[in-house]
C-alpha cells in the first residue's frame, strides 16, 4: 500500500511546476514541512511489518530525497528570476534628490576651538559625570551650607539626604566637579580644562537656558601666579577673537577662588567703541577666574602651602554668540535647518 502511495507522489513531484513564491510555499508545505505527506508516510512506518520495514524506509527516503531536491531546484530559479528582473520600489521618473550635507553644530566647532587653543598651551581634557553628589558639585569648593546655589531654584535635586547635605545626588550646576575629581586623583602639577553639559533650574529664554555648556580649566603647580591666570586668558582671547582683542578683569566673589575676578574682552563687533551687543561699553564679559582658595586645596587633599592654582570658567554658548553675532541661545537647540546651514564649512 505504501509502495504504490511513493509511486504516486514521485510521478506527482516529477511533474509539478512553480511559477511564484505561493506555488512554491504550497508545494513546501504539502511535501517537505513536518505536516506533508513525505512525513506522514515515514510515521507510518511503525505499522509495517518488521521484515518488509527495510525496504519501504528505502523507498521513503528516495521519495523524501526527490521533494527536497525539487524544492531547491524551484528556490534557485526563482531567486535566479528575481535578480535579472529586480522589482523596484522607486519611481525612476521621480527628480533626482540633491545630495545635502551636513555641518557641524556651532556649539561643537566652538567647543573644538577652545579645546584645541588650550591644548596648544599645555591643557589636557578631562571629564566627569553629570549626576553629581553635593560634595563634588558644591561642598569641595567651599560653598557654605546655606548658599543661594544650593536652593532648589537654581539646582536640580534628584534626591536629598537626610544624613549630610554633602551626600544629595543632584544635576551637577557646572563641570567644577571635575577639577575636585581630578585633583583628588592626582598630585600637582595640574593643567586640565573641562568641557560639558550643565543644569540649572531657570527659565527658559534668549539668554538663559536649564541645559547649557561650559568650559572650565584649573592649573595648580608651585608658585602659580594671577599672571598667570590673566596671560592664559589673554592669549585665549586673541586667538578665539583676534589679535587686536583686550581684556580686563573686574573684582567678583565666588566661593571656591580668592581672590576672584570676572573677565572681559573688548568688544569684537564695534571694536571697543560701544554698540548694543556690549551695551555701549565696548567690552563683554567672556568668563569668571580666580586663584584656587586654599580651603579647596585643603578639601581634596593638596597642600596649600606648598602650591598655588588658578581656575576659570566660561560659557560655550556664550563665547558661540560673540563669535558668531547670535542674539537667542534657544537658538542652539531648536534644531532650525535653516540656523544650521549657515555654519556649513566653519
Amino acid at each position: 500500500m505504501i509502495t504504490e502511495r511513493v509511486k504516486e507522489l514521485i510521478s506527482e513531484i516529477e511533474q509539478t511546476e512553480v511559477a511564484n513564491k505561493e506555488q512554491l510555499e504550497s508545494y513546501r508545505m504539502r511535501y517537505i514541512s513536518k505536516k506533508g505527506v513525505v512525513t506522514e508516510l515515514f510515521d507510518g512506518l511503525k505499522n509495517i511489518p518488521q521484515e518488509a520495514r527495510r525496504a519501504v524506509g528505502q523507498e521513503l527516503n528516495v521519495l523524501k530525497n526527490l521533494a527536497q531536491n525539487r524544492f531547491q531546484e524551484f528556490s534557485t530559479a526563482m531567486e535566479s528570476s528575481s535578480d535579472a528582473n529586480p522589482v523596484l520600489d522607486f519611481d525612476l521618473t521621480l527628480p533626482v534628490v540633491p545630495n545635502q550635507q551636513g555641518s557641524l553644530h556651532p556649539l561643537t566647532i566652538v567647543r573644538r576651538r577652545i579645546i584645541e587653543i588650550f591644548e596648544r598651551m599645555g591643557f589636557n581634557v578631562s571629564y566627569g559625570p553629570e549626576i553629581e553628589t553635593d560634595w563634588y558639585n558644591f561642598s569641595a569648593l567651599n560653598f557654605a551650607d546655606n548658599h543661594p546655589a544650593r536652593e532648589m531654584q537654581d539646582t536640580f535635586f534628584i534626591s536629598k539626604s537626610e544624613n549630610a547635605v554633602k551626600d544629595d545626588v543632584l544635576l551637577r550646576t557646572h563641570t567644577s566637579n571635575v577639577q575636585v575629581r581630578l585633583m583628588e586623583r592626582q598630585k600637582p602639577p595640574i593643567r586640565s580644562i573641562m568641557p560639558g553639559r550643565v543644569f540649572r533650574n531657570e527659565a527658559i529664554s534668549a539668554r538663559a537656558h536649564c541645559v547649557f555648556h561650559q568650559v572650565e580649566g584649573l592649573y595648580i603647580d608651585k608658585n602659580v601666579s594671577f599672571k598667570d591666570l590673566k596671560d592664559t586668558l589673554y592669549h585665549f582671547a586673541k586667538e578665539m577673537f583676534g589679535k587686536d582683542s583686550k581684556i580686563r578683569l573686574r573684582p567678583s566673589y565666588f566661593p571656591f577662588t580668592e581672590p576672584s575676578a570676572e573677565i572681559d574682552v573688548t568688544c569684537f563687533i564695534c571694536k571697543g567703541v560701544g554698540c548694543n551687543v556690549c551695551k555701549h561699553t565696548g567690552w563683554v564679559e567672556i568668563a569668571g577666574s580666580g586663584m584656587v582658595d586654599p580651603n579647596v586645596l585643603e578639601n581634596v587633599g593638596i597642600d596649600s602651602e606648598e602650591y598655588t592654582g588658578f581656575a576659570f570658567g566660561m560659557g560655550i554658548e556664550r563665547i558661540t554668540m560673540l563669535k558668531y553675532g547670535i542674539n537667542d541661545l534657544r537658538l542652539f537647540t531648536e534644531n532650525d535647518v535653516r540656523f544650521l546651514r549657515q555654519f556649513e564649512g566653519a
